[in-house]
């Protein structure tokens, strides 16, 4: 979900599948799609002109998005969720063209092994700078569609974003945006709460939104990653190691909520506690045994 999403989009977890491949007892993922937007389709708008439907779009919005993974390196696939959280502004440029721009403030992460955790610094997620970027309008089946294109953005390296990510360690435009005298962004990781390190990564973020306009003004779709990933070192040799996580194929695994909110709602602590009443609960993955019962 990190810009995830979106991110705010950002995936972490997955590298330190390499070290524990054989763990007992994966779980697996829930059924798809992970939320049912169903009553939203049935709805189509009255309204035909574009500017109109632009000013109806303009606004403060909570933003929420989850993007699956898997880790193809591992003799058992790691499954991962990154969980994004953050506000998106669509505004009117001077020519009158909708503009989106996102800003991310937390993102968690879940995998498909009990005994395997990590932490990525608030810090380390607001280092993303907003995006801002046109978006494209169309009616579809009587519903407005917004469309946002792949929108290219670095965290712990300066660099051209258009470019590919520079895979040299010693790189000179190598940052450390969560202050911590490491470079890159640091993911810590407890493996069995007995095995601790840290992974230092650099991540050339490239999402696309796609989402639809609701009637009640929230606005529903779903997340596509391109995004590039480079680890830069780790504390210990054995988490030192690149991975090769795809995104999980189906829109509905990788959803995007956007909810209207007040211009005064505006930094995590005041998003965190509205959570639960304007989004639905995080996914989680579930024991091979109830997957089966299913």
């Amino acid at each position: 979900m990190i810009s995830k999403k979106y991110i705010i989009n950002i995936i972490l977890l997955s590298i330190i599948a390499i070290i524990f491949n054989a763990c007992a007892s994966p779980l697996s993922w829930p059924d798809a799609p992970l939320y049912k937007f169903a009553e939203y389709e049935n709805e189509k708008s009255d309204v035909d002109d574009v500017d109109i439907v632009k000013s109806q779009i303009v606004g403060h919005y909570a933003h929420y998005d989850v993007v699956s993974y898997v880790d193809s390196t591992t003799k058992t696939p790691m499954l991962t969720f990154i969980i994004s959280y953050g506000f998106t502004d669509f505004y009117l440029d001077s020519l009158g063209n909708l503009i989106q721009s996102d800003r991310f403030v937390r993102a968690s992460h879940k995998i498909n092994q009990k005994n395997i955790s990590s932490e990525f610094s608030d810090k380390s997620v607001q280092a993303i700078k907003p995006r801002h970027h046109e978006v494209e309008l169309s009616k579809e089946n009587g519903k407005w569609q917004i469309y946002r294109a792949p929108t290219p953005s670095l965290l712990g390296i300066n660099d051209d974003p258009a470019k590919p990510l520079s895979k040299d360690r010693n790189d000179p435009n190598l940052t450390d945006p969560d202050g911590d005298g490491n470079p890159g962004v640091t993911v810590k990781i407890n493996i069995g709460k007995i095995i601790k390190g840290e992974i230092y990564i650099s991540r050339r973020e490239i999402f696309t939104n796609y989402l639809t306009l609701n009637n009640d003004g929230t606005l529903t779709g779903y997340v596509k990653d391109d995004s590039e990933q480079f680890v830069i070192g780790a504390t210990h040799k054995f988490l030192d190691q690149e991975s090769n996580n795809k995104q999980h194929p189906s829109r509905g695994m990788n959803p995007l909520i956007l909810v209207p909110i007040s211009d005064d709602i505006d930094t995590l602590e005041e998003l965190m506690e509205i959570r639960d009443e304007i989004f639905p609960a995080e996914p989680s993955f579930i024991t091979p045994q109830r997957s089966k019962q299913k």
